[in-house]
C-alpha cells in the first residue's frame, strides 16, 4: 500500500513529514531519509492500530 506524504523543514531545521490520509500520523528526522523511515514506521504503527480497533484504513 502507498501513502503520499508531506516534507516540511521546521524553524530548527527538522524534517517534519506528515501522511495526510491518517490523520495525526506524523514524524520527523534531522534529514529526509530518516524523516522518510521513521513516517514508514509511523504508518505501520497506525495502520495496525487501527486493524486492532476494526477502524478503516483511510
Amino acid at each position: 500500500m502507498k501513502f503520499l506524504v508531506t516534507l516540511e523543514r521546521d524553524e530548527a531545521g527538522f524534517v517534519v513529514v506528515e501522511c495526510p490520509a491518517l490523520p495525526g500520523c506524523l514524524s520527523q528526522g534531522r534529514t529526509e531519509a530518516e524523516a522518510l523511515a521513521n513516517i514508514r514506521e509511523a504508518i505501520e504503527a497506525s495502520l495496525a492500530t487501527r486493524r486492532s480497533r476494526n477502524s478503516p484504513s483511510c
